[in-house]
């Protein structure tokens, strides 16, 4: 068996096309829609993610409002660029580039980003909505994940999804996602982490796999079932190489499998805009 590719650059230019068209009805309301980014030190992976969102938003006609703080920067110059966002017309929806340096709490100045613009879905605000099944910002990885497998056939519904990673951006918002009672979700979802002695026990039951640890080739063929479903969300970097959770040998046991690179990264750039956009129209177009 081959694992057939979850080619996530293939989704990601439909959903750009799709996104090109509802620009173009705002730019006619007289409305560019705005992302903002706010990028503290020069982490090399966060610098250059956070270019590649500002490449996507010039492909498409979103304008971008960027603003570098050096990496001592006070908690106060954060908030600061954080409370200009909030109040800023021309910005529609805006992040803060995770990892932030040591010596600043992420989740205290997450707290006093508008949840209206908080363009990752992460607030509290917006997870505690999600969580609730009601209509919320989705955390941009996760809801990226539900539209791969969507596109490709892959159905979700009562099937056993078991998540490796407990994090706030990808394995704990996916878990609330796939078991709402909704289209593309509604599944049986277990989630284990590297506390847990034997992963394996659990992946190999896994009808569909999502990695999400961060952990360099943690996943191997002998944790796969076979004709399993693969995700590698989880990626770390050693210098400018990007390291995957999974190993290239559980192409080999799959049925499907993203790529190492092009799978994941593309979605959640893509939803990242998607966000943005409907964060326009909710104020342009009222939803």
């Amino acid at each position: 068996m081959t694992a057939q590719m979850l080619d996530g650059e293939v989704v990601a230019r439909r959903i750009k096309m799709e996104l090109a068209d509802r620009i173009e009805m705002l730019s006619r309301k007289g409305h560019t829609p705005g992302l903002g980014t706010i990028l503290v030190g020069d982490d090399g992976p966060s610098a250059n993610y956070v270019a590649m969102k500002h490449r996507d938003c010039e492909e498409l006609g979103i304008a971008s409002h960027h603003v570098h703080l050096r990496a001592n920067a006070t908690e106060r110059e954060v908030l600061e660029v954080v409370e200009q966002f909030n109040a800023d017309e021309r910005v529609d929806a805006y992040l803060m580039q995770y990892p932030f340096p040591p010596h600043l709490d992420y989740e205290s100045i997450l707290l006093r980003v508008d949840p209206a613009k908080d363009v990752d879905g992460l607030h509290p605000v917006n997870l505690g909505r999600l969580v609730q099944g009601v209509d919320a910002v989705l955390p941009c990885t996760p809801a990226g994940i539900q539209a791969l497998l969507e596109h490709y056939g892959i159905e979700i519904a009562g099937r056993h999804v078991v998540i490796v990673g407990r994090g706030l951006t990808i394995g704990r918002p996916l878990a609330n996602l796939l078991t709402l009672k909704r289209p593309n979700a509604n599944a049986a979802v277990t989630v284990v982490h590297t506390g847990v002695p034997d992963i394996g026990l659990y992946t190999r039951q896994a009808d569909i796999l999502v990695s999400a640890a961060g952990s360099p080739g943690l996943i191997t063929r002998e944790m796969v079932k076979p004709g399993s479903v693969v995700v590698a969300a989880g990626v770390s970097f050693e210098g400018k190489k990007l390291l995957s959770d999974v190993t290239e040998d559980v192409a080999e046991v799959a049925s499907w499998l993203t790529p190492r690179i092009g799978g994941v990264g593309p979605m959640t750039r893509a939803m990242l805009l998607r966000n943005c956009v409907e964060a326009a129209e909710w104020r342009v177009l009222g939803g």
